[in-house]
């Protein structure tokens, strides 16, 4: 790829330009931790959504979806489209609950609820295993797709691409702390978007496809274009829509969309002025994530299946690619190669910037667990806030390098997708239950979290991927572990009347699963208030199926858009105009119970 003078400009200016945001906002982000971490619990509704967004679009999610598309078809993305509906549920119920808690980082939250040694090991042992490993996990696939792109577009070796790319983003992440990443999003937000649409725009320009009419009615593409599976291909109907709309949204925990909301999207709802803010930052997040993110993305994909059929065609065109990173997610960066000189720059700072965007946060999120939630609270809990800001500089940088290592090992994003998937099986029901059930305690989350995990690597080798039953893994390790941690609840002790008690004061949870406390509160002369959350929480619901179906509709009528069945997308758009109408005027109705929170 040959980049002209103005497409180095765009490059250098927006590197440079990120650099500069780490620098100015340096000083105010290292007061404190809450200021690192959560940039004082001062940000609007827009910006944290906008970060939220900029976070999940990062530099594997295009290669991901390209990889989705190009083996199963468009409808294999219900893989992670089902998680829309815990997305949902996160807006309308749990954003506020989060918001109530006012903790740091949602780590915390198990001292929060949970009593004694058990509470305090599972807080400790949870940070270092999403903190270190998860998040390393999740940032080794962004960084492989740098790589991957690296290598495809300027044939750079993959270790200067890593050093490269690594740079600067872990030095205005560790600079400029949360608030940094938060106002460095919103431009990464505006950059990415801008650029996926200019990579659709020369992918359907390309000699190859022509057209949308000759992109739908191509021979390679046409069996590809499902959106929704059918019975007629048994197992995609299974594994990519009945198992992940029955059982995968709720029950898997995964980064960016866990059941109730948690990680860095928790420290978004956590940074907010307060939960109206919180609720608005996460329904603009679901919306733009879901409805309008995508099909600049399935068109590049679907366009790459004519101009490279498949694995030899892009083994023949890039001969430099190393053969362990060959495999279809090469689709999106292959098409880039052919965006002319001029645009390029647009299209590698969009790149960049969904590099950034992700990496930045996953590093200040980690940094946030093993820092506050290991290091200040079990071993150094006289800290100064200087020496935890360096220690978070520090753990910001040794987190970019085993991220760094791991990248340079692995084959595909799917790979790392399929892993997490499998590891959180399972343990979502118990992040769902435990604001609204007084039983649940901390030995059934650790049961869960650590059985899960053992029982992955059990299926991984009894049901491997080429196993006819491999679709069976998430089932089987859901069942499992719920049982597990059900089982464990009922033979271990409650947590204490004292830690339930101020839990529920403080966030005032709704439903039938506080009623044995707040029972238990009246014969002590002390009797807790109950919540006046129920009506809130029912409407809540509603809204979550309204919101669910406005998304979805939003997304289909899109998609029969662009494939030219204009009836179908006309009477979709009407439902999302309806649902969002209904939304407009149940919103005062989930009840937002404080307006500020110090």
């Amino acid at each position: 790829m040959q980049l002209i003078a103005i497409d180095w400009l765009i490059i250098v200016s927006f590197l440079a330009l990120s650099l500069a945001i780490g620098f100015a906002v340096a000083k105010r982000s290292g007061k404190n931790t809450t200021e690192y971490f959560l940039s004082g619990r001062s940000m609007p509704w827009w910006m944290l959504g906008m970060s939220m967004v900029a976070t999940t679009f990062s530099t594997d999610t295009p290669n991901l979806v390209t990889d989705l598309v190009r083996q199963k078809g468009v409808a294999n993305n219900w893989q992670w489209w089902a998680f829309l509906i815990t997305g949902m549920l996160t807006v309308f119920v749990y954003a506020k609950l989060w918001r109530r808690s006012k903790v740091l980082t949602d780590m915390e939250f198990y001292e929060l609820r949970y009593s004694g040694k058990a509470a305090s090991f599972l807080r400790g042992f949870r940070a270092l295993y999403l903190g270190l490993a998860f998040n390393v996990l999740a940032m080794s696939a962004v960084t492989l797709a740098a790589i991957k792109i690296g290598q495809v577009m300027f044939n750079f070796h993959p270790i200067t691409i890593v050093v490269v790319a690594g740079l600067v983003t872990v030095i205005f992440s560790a600079l400029g702390g949360f608030r940094g990443v938060i106002i460095t999003d919103c431009i990464l937000f505006v950059t990415a978007i801008g650029g996926a649409l200019i990579a659709a725009y020369f992918a359907l320009s390309h000699p190859a496809v022509g057209s949308f009419d000759n992109l739908i009615s191509h021979p390679n593409v046409v069996d590809k274009l499902q959106l929704i599976p059918t019975l007629e291909d048994r197992e995609l109907f299974i594994t990519v829509l009945i198992i992940p709309i029955a059982v995968q949204w709720w029950s898997v925990w995964y980064p960016g969309s866990e059941p109730g909301g948690g990680g860095y999207v928790a420290q978004r709802m956590l940074a907010a002025k307060d939960e109206k803010h919180a609720i608005g930052a996460t329904f603009f997040f679901n919306v733009t994530h879901y409805a309008l993110r995508p099909w600049p993305w399935i068109l590049v994909a679907l366009a790459s299946l004519i101009v490279y059929p498949d694995l030899n065609s892009l083994r023949e065109a890039f001969p430099n690619i190393t053969e362990n990173k060959i495999g279809h997610d090469l689709g999106y960066p292959a098409m880039l190669t052919h965006v002319p000189a001029g645009w390029l720059g647009l299209i590698m700072a969009s790149l960049i910037a969904a590099y950034m965007s992700t990496i930045s946060t996953h590093l200040n999120w980690g940094a946030s667990y093993v820092v506050h939630d290991c290091y200040h609270r079990f071993f150094r809990p006289k800290a100064s806030d200087r020496e935890l800001i360096w220690i978070s500089r520090l753990v910001t940088v040794g987190l970019m390098i085993f991220a760094a290592l791991i990248a340079l090992s692995i084959q595909n994003a799917k790979q790392v997708f399929d892993l997490i998937i499998l590891f959180g099986a399972g343990t979502g029901l118990i992040f769902l239950l435990r604001w609204f059930w007084w039983r649940i305690n901390a030995w059934a989350e650790l049961v869960a979290m650590i059985g899960s995990g053992f029982i992955s690597l059990i299926l991984i080798n009894i049901l491997p991927d080429a196993h006819d039953l491999s679709y069976l893994r998430i089932p089987i390790s859901v069942a499992l572990t719920t049982v597990l941690w059900i089982t464990t609840m009922y033979l271990t002790p409650a947590t204490s009347e004292a830690k339930l008690r101020s839990f529920y004061t403080l966030i005032k949870p709704a439903g039938p699963g506080w009623n044995a406390v707040l029972k238990r509160s009246q014969t002590t002369g002390q009797p807790l208030e109950p919540s006046n959350d129920r009506q809130s929480i029912t409407y809540g619901i509603i809204c979550t199926f309204l919101g669910t179906l406005m998304v979805y509709t939003a997304l289909f009528a899109t998609g029969y858009a662009i494939y030219q069945h204009y009836i179908t997308a006309s009477i979709l758009l009407s439902i999302t105009l309806i649902c969002a109408l209904l939304i407009f005027f149940l919103w005062p109705k989930v009840a937002i119970t404080e307006t500020v929170i110090e």
